[in-house]
């Protein structure tokens, strides 16, 4: 089986070497990354990261400041507008490029046609957003295909509520947002509608989903009934979305905020879109753990966000908040679902592990990214910049000093750039703990991607017969063991900043469960780091543990023989 490493770039930020970082900068004053940024040698340096897929976040046409009109783009209204930018999932044109991202800006699906082409040449895959459950505020589709009916066009806007409305209305009222508008171009909605976050409410709060508006898959939100047969109106648009994007020759959908569409659409959907593109992967944003297994087993998604579980569990660990032992909780959650679940600690909802808000220092990302790269086959995905240590604390305009990276505003990230080096990526700029860090993340993602052993074999937990270790110490330790055919990989990783000395108990089970009973002596060595080698006689490893040096933030894979 493939093992799929994602690489998240905000496609805005990716090729942007600008560094004015002007704070609420236009385009102009800031610069903007583009499409063809991703030139042949910048995907080659992705892939030789050790990465299977990108994900292009930002690719379809979102609400924006920026003024289009000259391309007969219709201009937006400013105060429903997050940032300069704009966020890419305030959806503007279901059937458009972010013009943002073009180089021509006439010539805009033409660059995104040739950045599948060049991604699929350098061995990478493609995927894109799918945003279901809300557009922007002000949605109007000037590159639809001509059979093609806009959203809303033909709602009964004097109703709350129609099986084949897209959208949910509060007539009487009209809209009042929380920004004011400082000129006379401003959005009128009357009625009003309800607000991208279930806010059902004529004044969405400043943190609410303002910019957005919810669409009505069949779920009458102010009752509760379920209206799915027919099938809603807002069903056959988004299949109709869903299709014009697959044909464009990617490879997978990121489906945000999957789980507050009914699992019936996914159900619905997923199936026919496979119909056509069999090899299209659908990856959901689910934060509900209780709603994992319906959206796998029912609504037929690949994989899910494990968000609430791995990435939360790590995100303690990390921070000293837990201990390790937890890890084993968060896997046993998944029994059974564990090759569905995409592991990660940076996105760019989140915060970057370099920054004060999460764990201050990069290197404290190794064991965790260890875990999360080598527990199971499932899918992993890094966020651009996260192997150089990327801290997210500018104070970019919308986006304050709150340890991401923007999606809201026109910026240039310095530490990406440094790498970038005026498009040689070559890492010249860069400081050395910087090429450090990249270069360990080469070493191990090249390992997760191809190592055999970790691509299809099976997990046994150490953690329960090292409990009474007292040579073991679990405040800091986490170990287990991968198995495949006559292949054996221990790993072992270090949270703390001290180097540790352990001895790991392999009990007698794991040695039957792993069909390597008869063996008698063990010999290793550690594939991450390639220098440090032990063996063991199979009593030593069962009796007394295996003598084992973990370096301060870090980890060892040793493949036994």
């Amino acid at each position: 089986m493939q093992k799929i490493i994602i690489y998240q770039v905000l496609t805005r930020l990716f090729g942007n070497t600008n560094r004015n970082n002007v704070q609420n900068g236009t385009i102009e004053e800031n610069g903007c990354g583009k499409m063809n940024d991703f030139t042949t040698k910048a995907l080659q340096e992705i892939k030789e990261l050790g990465i299977s897929h990108i994900w292009y976040t930002g690719i379809i046409e979102h609400a924006t400041t920026t003024d289009y009109s000259q391309y007969h783009i219709e201009s937006d209204f400013h105060e429903v507008i997050k940032g300069k930018a704009g966020s890419p999932y305030a959806i503007k044109d279901y059937y458009d490029v972010c013009p943002d991202l073009a180089e021509d800006v006439n010539h805009r699906m033409g660059e995104f046609g040739s950045l599948v082409k060049r991604t699929h040449d350098a061995n990478l895959k493609v995927i894109i957003d799918f945003i279901p459950n809300h557009l922007a505020r002000h949605y109007i589709s000037d590159s639809k295909p001509d059979q093609i009916i806009d959203f809303g066009k033909d709602d009964d806007t004097s109703v709350n509520f129609h099986i084949n409305n897209n959208f949910y209305y509060l007539p009487g009222e009209t809209f009042d947002g929380p920004v004011t508008a400082k000129n006379k171009n401003h959005l009128i909605e009357n009625p009003a509608k309800v607000t991208g976050n279930d806010c059902i409410s004529a004044k969405p709060g400043i943190n609410d989903w303002y910019e957005t508006v919810k669409l009505n898959y069949g779920i009458n939100i102010f009752d509760g009934s379920k209206h799915f047969d027919p099938i809603p109106d807002t069903w056959n648009k988004m299949l109709q979305v869903l299709l014009y994007w697959a044909d464009k020759n990617i490879d997978g959908f990121r489906c945000d905020m999957a789980e507050m569409v009914p699992v019936e659409f996914w159900h619905w959907a997923i199936p026919e879109v496979k119909k056509r593109y069999p090899k299209i992967i659908f990856i959901a944003e689910v934060y509900n753990p209780d709603l994992y297994r319906q959206y796998i087993t029912y609504g037929g998604f690949d994989f899910l966000y494990d968000k609430v579980g791995m990435y939360d569990t790590l995100k303690l660990i990390m921070q000293g908040h837990q201990q390790p032992s937890a890890i084993t909780k968060a896997w046993d959650v998944l029994n059974g679902i564990h090759q569905h679940m995409l592991f990660f600690l940076e996105n760019h909802d989140e915060q970057r592990i370099a920054s004060p808000f999460f764990a201050g220092e990069a290197q404290k990302s190794i064991p965790a990214m260890i875990i999360s790269g080598t527990m199971y086959s499932n899918p992993l995905m890094i966020y651009f910049g996260q192997e150089l240590g990327e801290e997210g604390m500018d104070e970019e305009g919308f986006s304050g000093k709150d340890g991401r990276t923007t999606i809201f505003d026109y910026w240039g990230v310095n530490l990406y750039q440094d790498w970038v080096n005026e498009k040689s990526f070559d890492g010249a700029g860069l400081p050395q703990s910087a090429n450090d860090l990249r270069s360990w993340y080469k070493t191990f993602l090249n390992i997760a991607l191809t190592n055999d052993t970790l691509k299809n074999g099976k997990f046994y937990d150490l953690m329960w017969a090292n409990e009474d270790n007292d040579n073991f110490d679990s405040n800091c330790l986490y170990a287990f063991l991968r198995y495949y055919n006559d292949k054996i990989l221990l790993v072992v990783v270090n949270f703390s900043n001290e180097k540790v000395k352990c001895r790991i108990k392999i009990p007698p089970h794991a040695f039957f469960t792993m069909g390597v009973e008869s063996a008698r002596f063990f010999k290793g060595i550690d594939i991450l780091g390639g220098k440090n080698k032990i063996s063991f006689p199979k009593d030593v490893a069962i009796s007394n543990g295996l003598g084992v040096k973990v370096k301060p933030y870090s980890g060892r894979i040793y493949e036994l023989s």
